[in-house]
């Protein structure tokens, strides 16, 4: 048989991935199962998955009812179009439940195959929503920076990452990115934001997207007023507020969704993920009674929009049976409990380790930041490659965590399957702890006691 190593060098390109190193080093490891909250490769060693594969693996891996559904769907229509009003009974259950779920007033979802398609979906449905109540010139979007929103045409434009717009070019028109108030305040943030309202003109902006906490860019848990005061200049300057959900819905921050956390309703939210914990693609968009009211009035002819597996049955089907998971199983108060046992595990190592500065958690999802002395706040320099040796040590560890070194960040980023138990935070935090030590010493900086 063929060598797998090899066979992935040839033909397949990894998405997110260095080129060069893949074909120099091969694949970091080859995943051949998953249990529980770990995963196994094939030369049999374990790992914990600290980061829920991609932020998505809610109710951790293995579970063979979601299989069993998929199965039976499949057996019975697997797969059948909603385009021209056809639809399906799973689709049409999945969207119930889901609208019983959000906050009130979210009634009405638009399916789609992923965070990245949710979040091109919402930006032309917000567009759309405008244009056909005579006020096509509001189509700007703003973002803020640091966020991340996928990676499709529109969707990388709302990202606030400069490294994916590099890729293949300048960014789509109309898109603007204000401060977050990550290292700043909410003054500071709201004032750039409300800056660049005013510079714009209100009438030439038709949405301001928010991840509730900002994944990618570094797990940014915002201010206790921040998501208020935007909603707030949503409501003076008749501007759609649409919150990116795809990492933080399900349950992920101790709440069904990101946002309720602080009590802050949208006009729209976006979700994918944590749906099927990744057992299937889907996505989608939530939007609010009164913006499905302007489409059902004002809409004329077809909506020429949707993806072929917009509410695949299957794909429905996994979501239900996962969202039962979910609620049976008080995953979303597990989230919640054992992500106060996290912050507390990441404060003992920022006590034991000079390199730790800042920690933070809401529900299972938080972040370790890395500095070269934690007491003056002093940063490491990009040559000293801190984040992936701590990355790499916790591999060897038998931990997959994920690293952000955006704009001189240091960030060491976690988000456990929400099964996980008491116990086995104590052993990640035993890991984790044990590879940041053995790095401070390779450094040669002195630990804090």
């Amino acid at each position: 048989m063929e060598d797998l190593f090899e066979l992935d060098k040839k033909h397949f390109i990894h998405p997110t991935s260095s080129i060069i190193q893949q074909q120099t080093d091969g694949a970091k490891s080859i995943m051949a199962k998953g249990d529980g909250i770990y995963v196994t490769d094939t030369n049999n060693k374990e790992y914990i998955d600290a980061v829920s594969s991609l932020w998505n693996v809610n109710i951790g891996h293995g579970r063979t009812e979601l299989a069993e559904v998929a199965s039976e769907q499949m057996k019975k229509l697997a797969f059948s179009s909603a385009f021209s009003t056809f639809s399906h009974e799973p689709a049409i259950r999945l969207a119930k439940k889901i609208s019983e779920l959000t906050p009130q007033g979210l009634n009405a979802v638009f399916f789609t195959s992923g965070g990245s398609e949710s979040n091109d979906s919402a930006v032309k449905l917000s567009r759309h929503y405008w244009k056909i109540q005579n006020k096509a010139s509001k189509r700007k979007i703003i973002s803020l920076k640091r966020g991340y929103h996928g990676v499709a045409a529109a969707s990388t434009s709302i990202t606030g990452i400069p490294e994916f717009w590099d890729m293949a070019g300048h960014l789509m028109n109309d898109f603007l990115h204000a401060e977050t108030p990550y290292r700043s305040t909410t003054e500071k943030a709201i004032e750039s934001l409300q800056s660049m309202i005013e510079q714009e003109t209100a009438d030439t902006i038709a949405a301001i997207f928010v991840e509730p906490v900002q994944g990618a860019g570094g797990v940014l848990i915002p201010p206790a007023d921040y998501l208020e005061a935007v909603r707030e200049i949503c409501d003076f300057y008749n501007i759609l507020f649409i919150a990116d959900e795809v990492i933080t819905g399900f349950g992920r921050t101790g709440t069904m969704f990101g946002m309720e956390n602080w009590n802050v309703v949208p006009d729209a939210m976006t979700f994918a993920k944590g749906v099927t914990s990744g057992y299937i693609p889907m996505g989608g968009v939530v939007v609010s009674d009164h913006i499905h009211t302007v489409l059902k009035e004002k809409s004329k002819g077809t909506l020429f929009h949707g993806f072929t597996y917009s509410g695949h049955p299957t794909a429905a089907a996994v979501a239900l049976k996962n969202i039962e998971i979910i609620e049976k199983e008080s995953l979303v108060t597990n989230a919640k409990e054992r992500g106060l046992e996290l912050q507390n595990g990441f404060q003992k190592i920022k006590k034991e380790s000079s390199i730790v500065g800042e920690v933070r958690a809401i529900g299972l999802i938080g972040a370790i930041e890395l500095m070269q002395d934690s007491a003056t706040g002093q940063p490491f320099t990009p040559d000293v490659g801190v984040t992936p040796a701590v990355i790499n040590a916790l591999h060897e560890r038998g931990v997959i965590s994920r690293g952000v070194t955006y704009d001189g960040s240091n960030i060491l980023c976690f988000a456990p399957p929400l099964i996980i138990t008491k116990q086995e935070v104590n052993e990640l935090i035993s890991r984790i702890s044990d590879a940041i030590l053995f790095v401070q010493h390779q450094l040669g900086v002195s630990q804090n006691y």
